[in-house]
């Protein structure tokens, strides 16, 4: 058993918990990050798969140019790929028209105009409204949500997706993005295979449970995903329902990559992008993705929980299915498994990204506010326009941090 002790526990060592720590241990602030895994990162993490890095989890440098990751990376050394993403590409939809192509991109601007005009009204409302009844590439539209928001577009609040800001500048760490976030807290105290199981603060000093023992705090700021909060009514004592109530509103969707080995890759244009199909709820691939010989799958939403409940082999079938749709049969003996995790099966996740259902927009702000001056919250789901970004992350764990010092003694 073990009993720590220090002034501020910081739970949870992904970006949000990392860049809090990081500000506390810069300022000379004693605390300690406390992570239910073995390795620092959370959602953000990087192995080696086919001799080159593979960001299993956030990969993109989303808003670069502002992004403070970005400024992070570069001071590490890291390699920054500028080259434009494969979503700003046209895509290779080989079994479509050059009419039917223009349609689609009609038809999907249409409902984003649409989806900005509803944000503005009462009541919000779920972007699957929204839809054309009986529209064609409604399957292929609620893909697109899925892969933005992590959730289907029934279940998409309109007004949070609008909140949402971007400035269109993506890019890539060669060496990997959860390298860079990793290695941001590589030097920080921490306990990891710790996973805290209740945070109580009913006496003068905190009492942070964790498999591993008791840690006593003054502070502590939790960075837990917001699904691991509204699922765990007990994690609090006393119980701190109106946070529960918060978390279940800003869910965690699903997004799962699967990375595949390609045979013969360099016959493809490097970043060759297409959609599974177009008719209904599919995966979105790049192919000679980043110019390395492999394929980058992504699933979303429903789609992706559907292909988690029948595991590895399922991811595997339904990509090589939908790739030989588009270049034939044979092509399945040039793919092979590389790389892939079920965020929805992490017990330490339980999702990828949050969004807000309808109605729940302000509950990012309630689950960002602190509590009796003790207990702080960060996280990507507590940011109002960077949520299910890891800079948007980032920026809550440094609020989160001045909070906490602004309340400290002076000379603490």
């Amino acid at each position: 058993m073990m009993k720590g002790e220090t002034t501020v526990a910081v739970i949870g060592a992904g970006a949000a918990g990392i860049a809090a720590a990081r500000r506390l241990h810069d300022a000379g602030v004693p605390c300690l990050l406390v992570e239910a895994r073995a390795r620092l990162g959370g959602r953000a993490w990087t192995i080696e798969a086919g001799g080159h890095a593979v960001d299993l989890g956030c990969g993109w440098l989303h808003s670069a140019d502002r992004n403070e990751w970005t400024r992070i990376a570069e001071a590490q050394g890291r390699t920054l790929d500028r080259s434009r993403p494969p979503w700003q590409r046209a895509q290779a939809a080989r079994d479509l028209t050059p009419e039917e192509r223009r349609a689609v991109q009609e038809a999907m601007n249409e409902f984003f105009e649409r989806v900005s005009a509803a944000a503005t009204k009462e009541p919000d409302i779920a972007a699957g409204e929204l839809l054309e009844p009986g529209g064609r590439w409604n399957g292929l539209i609620n893909s697109v949500v899925s892969y933005i928001s992590g959730g289907d577009a029934e279940r998409v609040s309109v007004r949070d997706f609008e909140n949402y800001e971007d400035t269109e500048v993506n890019w890539r760490v060669i060496e990997g993005y959860g390298a860079v976030i990793a290695a941001h807290g590589a030097d920080l105290p921490v306990l990891l295979d710790c996973p805290v199981t209740r945070i109580d603060h009913s006496g003068k000093q905190l009492r942070i449970e964790t498999s591993r023992g008791p840690v006593m705090a003054e502070k502590a700021i939790v960075t837990l995903p917001s699904t691991i909060l509204s699922e765990n009514e007990t994690l609090f004592a006393p119980a701190l329902p109106e946070k529960t109530q918060a978390a279940a509103g800003v869910p965690l969707g699903l997004a799962d990559k699967l990375y595949l080995a390609l045979d013969r890759a360099d016959e493809f244009t490097r970043d060759t992008r297409l959609y599974g199909r177009t008719d209904r709820s599919t995966g979105s691939y790049t192919v000679h993705a980043y110019g390395l010989p492999r394929i980058e799958c992504y699933y979303g939403g429903g789609l992706a929980a559907e292909l988690e409940r029948g595991g590895e082999r399922a991811f595997f079938d339904h990509a090589v299915t939908e790739l030989c749709g588009h270049f034939g049969s044979a092509f399945a003996e040039r793919v092979r498994l590389l790389a892939l995790h079920r965020w929805g099966a992490d017990p330490f996740a339980r999702g990828s990204y949050s969004f807000a259902l309808p109605g729940h927009t302000g509950d990012r702000q309630t689950l960002a506010a602190p509590v009796d001056g003790r207990l702080f919250f960060a996280g990507e789901a507590c940011s109002k326009h960077d949520f299910s970004t890891a800079h948007g992350a980032y920026r809550t764990g440094i609020l989160a941090a001045e909070q906490v010092m602004a309340g400290l003694p002076v000379g603490r």
